[in-house]
């Protein structure tokens, strides 16, 4: 089976991120990225690796609530007026990240060119995700729900390459996001991975078939 060395980019507009601006830093596993409750005044695209958002409320342990790769951007919400993150930024893996200002993407959307077009896309797409993890929640058996978590870490959600590698996330983060238990996750990726749709001999290969799952249960 061919291994894609390099996830597929949802936002064309972008590939690059050079026309961006900003300045690209390097984190380590694990390694904060911003803290809940610290100042919002920039926000964040990914180039390598990938990231997990959690938020935590009063008296309750931390969740899991996005799991984003390369090319998506995270910390937006600034851009709607929060003053302060919402969430938990850690990279999952090593991970290089452009920091750009609110003020540069305002600059960009008022010029009406591709790349605001693009960065308006992206952001409604961003709401509807968020809406659709919510329904998914509600309505979705945690098998469908951790199968659409990979297809979206692998940006298989929409039209794309039939096998993508992608980073590993552990599957306590996945069991968080998904909204089960770890044991019921491990049990759902071996039989992932007996059916042919992944496979994590070396690094993690989510498969297009994988969304024979979301249509087959």
């Amino acid at each position: 089976m061919k291994r894609m060395n390099k996830m597929v980019s949802h936002l064309g507009g972008f590939s690059s991120g050079s026309s961006l601006g900003g300045k690209v830093s390097r984190y380590k596993k694990k390694q904060h990225i911003y803290t809940q409750g610290a100042p919002a005044d920039t926000l964040f695209y990914i180039q390598e690796g990938a990231v997990w958002l959690t938020t935590r409320t009063k008296h309750q342990p931390s969740a899991v609530t996005a799991i984003l790769g390369v090319n998506d951007f995270f910390g937006e919400l600034c851009l709607a007026g929060y003053p302060l993150r919402m969430s938990t930024a850690v990279a999952l893996t090593t991970s290089s990240i452009r920091t750009i200002k609110k003020e540069k993407m305002f600059q960009m959307l008022r010029k009406k060119n591709k790349a605001s077009n693009s960065l308006v896309a992206y952001l409604l797409s961003s709401v509807k995700n968020y809406r659709d993890h919510v329904a998914e929640l509600l309505t979705s058996s945690a098998e469908q729900r951790l199968a659409r978590v990979l297809l979206r870490l692998a940006h298989l959600n929409k039209r794309g390459p039939a096998v993508v590698e992608t980073p590993v996330p552990s599957q306590q983060v996945l069991a968080e996001m998904v909204g089960t238990t770890r044991p019921r996750v491990n049990l759902f990726m071996n039989r992932f991975k007996k059916q042919g749709f992944i496979n994590y001999d070396r690094g993690l290969e989510v498969h297009q078939s994988l969304r024979n799952v979301l249509r087959n249960r």
